[in-house]
């Protein structure tokens, strides 16, 4: 079984992880690495299958490369076409694994259909919130490339308040403390005009900052 775990992880990081590089700023494979760590610590909180649970973080937002609306799916269907993945896992385990993909996205309205599809979902949720919020920035740079700071302000406090906000989009499947802690700290900068400003400022102040 360490044979086999190893040779998975050397397909994933040789093969997987560096088509993240790609990718805007906010989803590159640094953060697919940190939804990979965050999976691995939930999984085994909960009792799930730790390979499986890697490798659905490890796939999670691969789709992005066909667009965003839709990358969930695109990034489930990557998954189950991936014929090497059958080395180490049933076609059972593969839907499972493609179910949680899919039901990873924070816009979802269901619940995750399987404890693996709330793992990677609380996962994903990484509420950090001066990196949400610079990841926000270069999403809206990224949207409008020509736009000034005003431009990709005003964008990106629209975008926060309709996801992270009391009564956003955004939910916590799991509810872990970190991000339920976290939480609460964003939405007090979100609520305070000078502190989000100011956190917004600092990205485009950083040329190569999530660029």
């Amino acid at each position: 079984m360490e044979i086999t775990m190893h040779s998975l992880q050397q397909y994933i990081e040789q093969t997987i992880l560096p088509q993240y590089d790609a990718f805007d700023g906010g989803h590159k494979r640094d953060h697919a690495q940190m939804v990979i760590d965050e999976s691995l610590k939930l999984a085994r909180e909960y009792g799930a299958d730790e390979q499986m649970a890697y490798v659905i973080a490890a796939y999670h937002d691969l789709g992005l490369r066909f667009d965003r609306e839709t990358h969930h799916i695109h990034s489930g269907e990557i998954l189950m076409a991936d014929e090497t993945l059958r080395q180490w896992f049933t076609e059972e385990q593969l839907l499972t694994m493609r179910d949680a993909v899919e039901d990873h996205r924070a816009s979802s309205k269901n619940p995750p259909r399987t404890i693996y599809g709330a793992i990677v979902a609380e996962a994903d949720r990484q509420i950090n919130p001066k990196l949400v919020i610079h990841r926000t920035m270069a999403y809206s740079a990224k949207l409008f490339p020509e736009g000034d700071f005003e431009t990709l302000y005003a964008r990106s406090k629209e975008h926060l308040l309709q996801k992270y906000a009391e009564g956003g989009y955004m939910k916590l499947w799991l509810n872990s403390e970190r991000n339920v802690r976290s939480l609460e700290e964003l939405r007090a900068i979100i609520r305070d005009e000078l502190r989000l400003r100011s956190l917004c400022r600092e990205w485009y102040s950083d040329p190569n900052y999530l660029r």
